[in-house]
């Protein structure tokens, strides 16, 4: 398991309302839940579906978790995905897609960066797609902390690689 950002995409939520709170949960151990294990099972799932699907090289992974409904919602986030790639190329060439993509925001944060799951870059859109996996908890893509983040990482990006392709 990668280095996690104090500061994370994926945790502002609590740290953007609660500040100390980065600082407190140093203090436990990092442990994984079933659920959690299970989300991360289903991000490699749609990864592997996704590249398969763009014609790149992936390895099926195995998984214990492995079910009719986990393949189901991977199909179903790998079709938005291209569904979402389909329209870009309607205004842009040559779209950008990024898979499990490390997005650095630490000028904004400090030390913050996250993965996001799909960047599609294309002339006039960025699009940010986070694939959401389990029960219980409603996410809100309006006003998403995190989707904010990972476009400011992705925007920060796309300028430092438009940077390199003058020089």
């Amino acid at each position: 398991m990668g280095r996690h950002a104090v500061l994370s995409a994926s945790s502002s939520h609590r740290w953007t309302k609660c500040t100390p709170a980065a600082r407190l949960e140093l203090e436990f151990d990092d442990t994984q839940s079933s659920a959690a294990a299970e989300g991360t099972a289903a991000h490699a799932l749609a990864e592997h579906k996704l590249r398969k699907a763009l014609k790149m090289r992936s390895k099926k992974p195995i998984s214990p978790f492995d079910c009719d409904e986990m393949d189901e919602h991977t199909d179903a986030f790998a079709s938005f995905v291209l569904e979402q790639l389909e329209l870009a190329k309607q205004s842009c060439s040559d779209p950008l897609v990024l898979i499990e993509q490390r997005l650095d925001f630490s000028k904004y944060v400090p030390d913050g960066f996250g993965t996001g799951d799909v960047i599609l870059i294309s002339d006039k859109t960025l699009h940010i797609i986070d694939l959401k996996y389990g029960m219980g908890i409603l996410v809100n893509a309006e006003h998403n902390s995190q989707m904010m983040l990972y476009s400011l990482g992705a925007l920060e990006r796309r300028k430092r690689d438009a940077g390199k392709r003058r020089s």
